[in-house]
């Protein structure tokens, strides 16, 4: 069990960062492009909804590719910090209550990206490579 672990970890690091900028991506989609379910109304771009627009958009697909990994996933880290505590936390203490789940796993997803980085699987990894 440990060979297969220690064969895997990098891998799975550079799955799991795929899945994850994917996902948020398809939030900048929806807010942004009104793809893949057109938005209720029209997102004003310098409203803090554009801003989370933009960085859900521009910053799940550099996730996806695993390019600037480290920086990025800071930086998204804190966006969904701030969208919890900003939208979710003052409509109740438990994240399950104010449906706040889904930021504070973003949140600690992003930071264990900012520590861990892209994996093998990423621009970041080949571009070191190459250099």
């Amino acid at each position: 069990m440990k060979s297969l672990r220690n064969d895997w970890s990098p891998r799975l690091l550079s799955i799991l960062r795929i899945v994850t900028g994917f996902l948020f991506m398809a939030h900048g989609t929806q807010k942004m492009l009104g793809f893949p379910v057109p938005r209720a109304f029209p997102l004003e771009l310098r409203s803090l909804g554009g801003v989370a627009g933009v960085l859900e958009l521009v910053g799940g697909a550099l996730m996806l590719v695993g390019l600037f990994t480290r920086p990025v996933a800071f930086v998204l880290s804190g966006l969904m910090a701030f969208a919890y505590f900003l939208a979710h936390a003052p409509q109740g203490f438990w994240p399950i209550v104010n449906r706040g789940e889904l930021s504070a796993l973003y949140c600690f997803v992003f930071l264990y990206f900012a520590a861990a980085g892209g994996g093998p699987w990423s621009v970041d990894h080949w571009w070191r490579g190459a250099k």
